[in-house]
């Protein structure tokens, strides 16, 4: 080791012949490694090494070479021993007193490595300090031995302090923060309680809301037919002979009653959004006669300044949609247009987004608009702009939450962009279908029950019918009743995971064929020939892609 590193250059030679010369030998290696910048300890355990080393080949005819080297001390001890001393305890102490010890045929070589901060004093320098160092007696070196343990022991008991003074402060800030832990858990588990019973109120707040709205809805719904029912005995044929003016006053009840019976209908539905219970039914829709027939049916209500125009692209003329949602999402956005439009215009428009395969329907008038600070909170229940009141007529907040969770049921989106002052747009992006559904069942199995709704929206339109199953075995159940067309698997459920349950699918012979797309947060964890998709901002397109995907593989 010490031939190998360049720039080493020898400082002293020591004979070992009698028991002087390991004292000699110690007191030497102290001083060198002093002089060539270690730190106190580390001189103690060259000093030390060197003593046992030493006294292990003393009487061998030893000779100790000390030198120093661009990054070591190094102390090599040549004897004539016959066999190799690894095994003498004197070595093995050293070599742990030591960076490095190589033991070599006729020499042992001990390196330490130097300080890097601290460089060492030239060469030459202590060559010639060593040299000055005069032979010392066992008496000299056992003081000064007793004086380096009297120091190390001062050391020892000063650090031993320093520990329990840490130790003390460490347990005062570890009952410190118990406690304040201690404290926090109580606050959390208050929270928690807390939180709980508010979710208990709002759920039965949100359950009394839905009844109150059903039982009014269906109690309404009863007088409002009967008067339809009197409007057309009193107008039809076989009624009593009226006035011009008196049949234009009935015929003027039976449409306000009708516009009453409409509103309460979407009041029901909107419980039904709310409870997760809108059962799209699609069917082929003629968008541009739709269209038409709005813009006649609220003529009436515009201004006179008002113009109603409506543009429908070729590409999404007719639409594979549930006519009855799409015609009140429209029919909501049309008549706030022309509500909050006093001049200008009132524009619906269609086209296909071919990019996304959807499509886009934009109602944007020239009406008063909305405050920037509003626009976040018009889907919300009830909520009305201030300062739209002195409009025509007054709304009850409830038209664009339900034209949004309409929107929602039949898998597409409803945004609001407006300017105050200057007019609103409304964009309705639906999925783009132009015949029946590609498949006929499908079958979600998630514990998510947020994912298995955003799922369910996705799908709409693509299959017919959508069955969810929160864990394995509800999914082997419904699937015992008859294979879906195609599964979706979250591998991470609980009583029977995604694994099992892809694993009993593969050893049912009616279920191994089933197509399977694996959606997750741990992809990583599915193998074979698997379609995998990653939950994390999926969307619609990649979803029926990879469910296209899956079929063509087991086709």
């Amino acid at each position: 080791m010490a031939k190998s590193e360049a720039g080493v250059t020898e400082l002293i030679r020591v004979r070992l012949d009698a028991d002087q010369d390991v004292f000699v030998l110690r007191r030497l290696g102290r001083a060198a490694a002093e002089l060539a910048g270690l730190e106190p300890q580390d001189q103690i355990r060259v000093a030390t090494a060197l003593s046992e080393a030493g006294r292990e080949l003393f009487g061998t005819g030893s000779t100790a070479v000390l030198a120093l080297g661009d990054q070591h001390l190094y102390i090599s001890l040549e004897h004539s021993r016959h066999s190799a001393p690894p095994g003498l305890e004197g070595l093995k102490l050293a070599g742990r007193l030591v960076d490095e010890i190589m033991l070599d045929e006729g020499t042992v070589t001990l390196a330490k490595r130097l300080h890097a901060r601290r460089p060492p004093a030239p060469a030459a320098e202590i060559r010639a300090r060593l040299a000055d160092l005069a032979p010392v007696s066992a008496l000299d070196e056992l003081r000064e031995q007793n004086r380096e343990l009297a120091e190390t022991l001062e050391d020892v008991v000063r650090l031993n302090a320093e520990l329990q003074e840490t130790n003390t402060g460490v347990m005062a800030m570890y009952n410190q923060l118990s406690a304040e832990l201690e404290e926090t858990n109580r606050g959390v588990v208050a929270l928690y309680a807390e939180l709980d019973e508010k979710s208990s109120q709002l759920r039965e707040a949100n359950e009394a809301r839905n009844r109150f709205w059903a039982t009014v809805s269906h109690e309404l719904r009863t007088p409002l037919n009967s008067v339809i029912g009197l409007v057309r005995l009193l107008t039809g044929p076989g009624g009593d002979p009226m006035t011009e003016e008196q049949a234009h006053q009935v015929r003027l009840i039976g449409d306000s009653t009708e516009t009453l019976l409409e509103l309460v209908s979407e009041l029901l539905d909107m419980a039904k959004a709310e409870s997760g219970r809108l059962d799209p039914q699609p069917s082929a829709v003629d968008l541009e006669r739709m269209a038409g027939q709005l813009h006649v049916m609220l003529r009436p209500n515009a201004s006179n300044g008002v113009e109603l125009r409506h543009e429908v692209a070729p590409e999404v003329a007719e639409l594979y949609v549930d006519q009855v949602m799409l015609l009140r999402i429209l029919r909501n956005l049309l008549s706030n247009a022309v509500k909050f439009t006093v001049r200008g215009e009132v524009r619906l428009e269609a086209r296909l987004d071919h990019a996304r395969n959807e499509a886009v329907i934009t109602v944007a008038d020239t009406g008063i608009g909305i405050a920037p600070e509003h626009l976040t909170r018009v889907f919300e229940d009830f909520y009305q702009v201030p300062g739209s009141l002195q409009v025509r007529s007054r709304g009850t907040g409830l038209g664009l939450p339900y034209a949004r969770r309409l929107a929602e049921a039949l898998g597409g989106t409803l945004e609001l962009a407006s300017t105050d002052g200057e007019g609103t747009t409304v964009t309705l992006r639906l999925p783009h279908y132009s015949g029946p559904p590609e498949l006929e069942r499908v079958l979600i199995a998630d514990d998510d029950e947020v994912f298995r709704a955003a799922a369910r929206r996705m799908l709409h339109g693509f299959t017919a019918n959508v069955e969810e199953a929160a864990d394995g075995a509800a999914a082997l159940d419904l699937m015992a009743a008859g294979p879906p067309d195609a599964i979706l698997v979250d591998l991470l459920m609980p009583r029977v995971d995604g694994n099992v349950l892809l694993q009993r699918m593969a050893e049912d012979e009616r279920l191994r064929d089933i197509p399977v797309v694996v959606v997750t947060i741990a992809p990583q964890r599915a193998s074979g020939d698997l379609v995998v998709l990653d939950k994390h901002g999926l969307r619609r397109e990649d979803l029926l892609r990879a469910i296209r995907s899956a079929m063509e593989g087991r086709a």
